[in-house]
């Protein structure tokens, strides 16, 4: 997977769990939660969506890996090679 497409499958999910989350906005490089108001349930969906869709583990440990856009595509980059 190239880096756009990890970037709009991120989008593709946030848009599913929060219909009204305006992703034009967007920062990359700063907390999704605080741009897009996500509880920690939300974030929860987010994670289990990408175990479904691509069959990755993420631990919980790496969960902070995950605070910004731009992080969860640097992170989810190696994870996703070949898919």
């Amino acid at each position: 997977m190239t880096l756009q497409e990890i970037k709009d499958v991120l989008l593709e999910i946030i848009q599913d769990i929060d219909e009204e989350a305006d992703l034009t906005t967007l920062q990359p490089d700063q907390a999704l939660r605080d741009q897009l108001d996500l509880d920690s349930m939300d974030f929860l969906d987010i994670v289990m969506e990408l175990r479904k869709r691509y069959k990755i583990q993420i631990p919980e440990a790496d969960y902070p890996r995950l605070a910004t856009l731009e992080s969860c595509i640097t992170y989810l980059e190696p994870l996703l090679q070949g898919v």
